[in-house]
């Protein structure tokens, strides 16, 4: 009797510790910011996350679309590649997976495409889901330090762009929540 409390104490601690992104369900919709170097204006389109169960056990819909007329629709699928220590994977389909990770109370990952790095997080923040993004280039543009054992060679990045999205949730009939009553 007391192995069995004990399985179902651990179970239910292994169940607590997995960070998933249910927080995320739904249909989101809201204005995408993009503020790059050197411009003083940031460019703004709409943009929209829809966060659904998928058909197969661990894995979530993951489907950004920006734009006004869905101009750019990436429908990708999210995936566990272990929920108990918070390792999720977006898979694009077409080869491409990009790993994700629960710091914090944020879903973040970080990836170079050509000479791109990109840094994103999503969190929730009450009844927004906030999504950012940091781009910087991967060459150094200066390393300096590196004179002894005790300075090491440090290597800075030009930061070439960065994106701030605050959505929030549609509810049933496909509109935009006024207040929490409406959801």
């Amino acid at each position: 009797m007391k192995s069995l409390i004990l399985f179902f104490i651990l179970t239910g601690l292994q169940a607590k510790a997995q960070r998933s992104p249910a927080e995320f369900i739904g249909h989101w919709e809201g204005q995408i910011q993009w503020f790059q170097t050197g411009k003083p204006e940031p460019k703004v389109f709409k943009m929209q996350l829809r966060v659904f169960p998928a058909d197969t056990a661990g894995q979530y819909t993951w489907q950004l679309i920006y734009g006004d007329t869905n101009q750019d629709d990436r429908p990708y699928l999210l995936k566990a590649v272990d929920s108990v220590k918070g390792h999720w994977v977006v898979d694009e389909k077409n080869s491409i997976l990009l790993d994700q990770y629960y710091t914090g109370n944020r879903l973040c990952g970080s990836f170079s495409v050509g000479k791109n790095q990109i840094a994103n997080c999503y969190w929730r923040e009450g009844d927004s889901l906030i999504v950012e993004f940091l781009t910087s280039s991967t060459d150094p543009v200066a390393v300096t330090g590196g004179v002894s054992e005790d300075i090491p060679e440090v290597k800075s990045f030009m930061v070439k762009g960065y994106q701030r999205a605050v959505l929030r949730r549609k509810n049933s009939a496909g509109k935009l929540p006024l207040n929490k009553t409406d959801q």
